[in-house]
């Protein structure tokens, strides 16, 4: 069960990362909610566990989702990163097509 469990979440963490990487459409809330809940179960299933007792190809899967789930947190806050950039700039837009330009500072070109 830990290991399908484990199986699942790799899939859909590396699904999620290899779509932003991609910059492919994809449904990030979905992938979003299945890495929670794949999270959530794996919390879980290994709460009061002994990880020296795990087999060895259990503690590998586990360590190689680690891997990944770095790797996934590094291209999510990058996606995260470029958002804020793209909505900073969205912003500021704006305001300037609002802006009839009273407090702004101006150059004359009187002679």
């Amino acid at each position: 069960m830990l290991l399908a469990c484990i199986k699942r979440l790799e899939a859909v963490v590396e699904e999620e990362t290899e779509a932003l990487e991609a910059r492919l459409p994809a449904d990030i809330d979905g992938l979003n909610r299945r890495k929670s809940q794949g999270l959530l179960e794996l919390t879980r299933l290994t709460r009061g566990l002994d990880p020296t007792g795990l087999d060895a190809t259990t503690a590998i899967h586990l360590a190689r989702l680690r891997d990944k789930l770095a790797r996934n947190q590094q291209v999510v806050a990058l996606h995260l990163r470029a958002l804020e950039e793209i909505d900073d700039t969205l912003a500021q837009a704006a305001l300037a097509a609002e802006s009839d330009g009273t407090y702004s500072a101006r150059t004359s070109l009187r002679s």
